[in-house]
């Protein structure tokens, strides 16, 4: 393994290295809270779980700083468990595999968990110093961010003092977020009958890969390719032809909240019609290439596999295509008040087809983001809607609210006023098409004064993630000096 410990903030290189080395994925973090618990314990700092399971640490201010206001710092402990489908990887027991790629550090085939190591490594860097000055700072590190908010959903009040709190897992430096997206998971399960393959068939692996990918919510803008959508499109397209072709099976994407990269689906033909099934696919991948002139690695193939035993029956699989074909995804709406920020969306995430007790249906998962809790249900509904008509089951989960940003806050003020002191110029100041912990997080503290910011990270949620080096440096420097800096009370 490459020594990113050895990189520029070494004080919070050595942290991300360690996580590196321990399996975090979504809602298996145990290993890395328990490693957590102990660096606290091993440092004399108060640290506890709270009832789910979130880490609360601790430290008094340093001298001449306990006059300051107390300070909250959050970040999320879990990754999200991405990787190519040539890389053999187990996220429940191999580490990460990080090396440099010039000014990058990226992972080897998977994702690198930058998102959110780099914020938590900086808090429990922060936390090990013994020269830095700081007021009292109390950290929560929550868990289940990516899978769905899970800590911050049940964090109660009590715990913490603060007044002011800073959330470590934005993706561009220089850029200061104070609102936040909010999100409704879209689930649905369309029951199907497993017929016999018909006699003469003969079944094709049809295979699309080497998508960008990328964050359902900071990346939903870029046109990027769905993996899902586009599968479906070949398969639609070839029953257009092929009035007998069948679907045995579909798996398609892997995490609600990230952009399909990756889709397999086995469809049988009569053997009199391959050349025919083989054209379609051949014309139309050249077509969908030639439209996503963005995704210069996308690549559509067909390869003869072994005959499945059952395939869909054709009024479901009709039905399903259509559904699919009238899906929303992508951007819905544009924001009116914030330029170049996405207001409504949907990411068309997970199409897969499973067989449980003699049952057989497609499950798929959506994820619907918006700047107003109203609009993301709305849209919700109507993702839900097109599969209803389908005579499938939908149902919107897992909502969890937007942040409101509050232009007047004094943080803001002060984070602004240090930023300009070390760049002679003003930050960015943002609104993010994402979910963030701070909209959950103000339920329980509603006095909290937050602000998020984070380094320059690529590719969340892809294999291709990747964080900048001297954006660390960066980061970590005007990090400190905003700790620094915390008014008294």
């Amino acid at each position: 393994m490459v020594n990113i410990a050895a990189l520029n903030p070494t004080p919070l290189w050595k942290h991300f290295a360690k996580l590196c080395e321990i399996p975090r994925p979504s809602k298996h973090e145990d290993k890395v809270v328990a490693y957590i618990v102990e660096f606290a314990q091993s440092r004399g700092l108060d640290v506890k779980l709270d009832q789910i399971g979130n880490v609360i640490i601790k430290k008094p201010a340093t001298p001449g700083m306990e006059d300051r206001k107390t300070l909250a710092m959050q970040s999320h402990v879990d990754m999200v468990p991405q990787k190519n489908a040539d890389t053999e990887h187990d996220f429940l027991t191999d580490s990460i595999k990080p090396y440099i790629d010039g000014e990058w550090v990226t992972a080897e085939g998977t994702t690198l968990g930058a998102d959110n190591g780099i914020g938590v490594a900086a808090i429990l860097a922060l936390l090990e110093s013994t020269d830095i000055p700081h007021p009292a700072l109390e950290a929560l590190l929550t868990i289940d961010e990516e899978a769905g908010m899970t800590g911050a959903k049940h964090l109660q009040p009590g715990h913490f003092e603060a007044e002011l709190l800073l959330n470590l897992d934005t993706e561009d430096e220089g850029e200061l977020y104070v609102g936040c997206a909010g999100g409704v998971d879209v689930n649905v399960s369309l029951p199907y009958s497993a017929e016999p393959t018909p006699a003469g068939y003969q079944a094709f692996k049809l295979s699309v890969r080497g998508l960008r990918g990328g964050h359902s919510g900071l990346d939903i803008d870029k046109g990027r390719g769905n993996a899902n959508k586009i599968a479906n499109r070949m398969i639609d397209s070839g029953l257009t032809q092929i009035a007998e072709l069948r679907i045995a099976s579909l798996d398609g994407g892997s995490l609600r909240n990230a952009i399909p990269r990756e889709s397999f689906s086995v469809i049988a033909v009569p053997a009199e019609k391959v050349a025919q099934l083989q054209d379609v696919v051949q014309a139309v991948a050249a077509v969908i290439k030639a439209e996503l002139d963005n995704e210069a690695k996308l690549d559509i193939t067909l390869e003869q596999c072994d005959v499945p035993a059952t395939v869909m029956d054709t009024q479901s699989q009709q039905k399903l295509i259509r559904a699919i074909r009238c899906c929303p995804n992508g951007v819905e709406r544009m924001s009116t008040a914030l330029e170049g920020i996405a207001d409504t969306s949907n990411n068309l995430a997970r199409i897969v087809t499973e067989t449980e007790n003699g049952n057989s249906r497609v499950r798929i998962q959506c994820l619907v983001r918006s700047l107003s809790d109203s609009a993301r249900d709305e849209h919700g509904l109507n993702v839900a809607a097109a599969f209803q008509l389908a005579g499938a089951e939908a149902s919107l989960d897992n909502a969890y609210p937007g942040w409101t940003p509050n232009m007047q806050s004094p943080l803001l003020a002060l984070m602004k006023e240090v930023y300009r002191g070390m760049e002679g110029r003003e930050p960015d100041v943002k609104v993010i098409h994402a979910g963030l912990e701070c909209g959950l997080l103000a339920k329980p503290y509603p006095h909290w004064d937050m602000v998020s910011f984070g380094p320059t990270i690529r590719r969340a949620h892809s294999p291709e993630e990747r964080v900048h080096i001297q954006s660390v440096a960066n980061f970590w420097a005007y990090f400190i000096k905003v700790v620094a800096a915390i008014p008294r009370r």
